[in-house]
């Protein structure tokens, strides 16, 4: 058994993936979705489901490693936006070398700030440096950095 992927269901697939691509190095795992059908229907327990997308290799894990979906579906359903303390599924999260550095870069492509870059010792661990902010659509991002 193995990790397979995490998908975000946006409002504009290609600008959201191209952000991820941007900040965090990700790359297109070929081939870019456009699916609809009866079987789409069962499966996601849609009526007329449709969508289009793309799967990104996320970095540090190779070709074979676990992908970030973003798709858009043809009909969306808005909600509120998320925060940390929300019930479900509320952050994807990075390690990255330089915390501040990779945040500036991501409120440059489109990013917004949720939170401030924080640093707490965590006893027999080491070090953290993270911080929360919202990709362009709002998902909450964690990065984080260990020393």
């Amino acid at each position: 058994m193995r990790y397979a992927h995490t998908n975000i269901a946006a409002k504009d697939d290609k600008v959201l993936a191209q952000f991820y691509m941007d900040v965090f190095d990700c790359k297109i795992k070929p081939p870019e979705r456009n699916l609809s059908g009866d079987w789409l229907d069962r499966a996601t327990g849609l009526t007329s489901a449709r969508l289009k997308g793309v799967h990104l290799v996320l970095p540090g894990h190779g070709e074979k490693g676990p992908t970030l979906e973003i798709f858009t579906y043809e009909t969306l359903v808005e909600r509120g936006p998320l925060m940390a303390h929300h019930t479900g599924f509320t952050h994807l999260a990075f390690e990255v070398e330089d915390v501040e550095k990779t945040f500036k870069k991501a409120l440059t492509k489109g990013g917004s700030p949720l939170g401030q870059v924080t640093r707490k010792e965590v006893e027999g661990v080491g070090l953290l440096t993270f911080v929360y902010f919202r990709d362009p659509e709002g998902n909450i991002i964690e990065i984080q950095s260990w020393d």
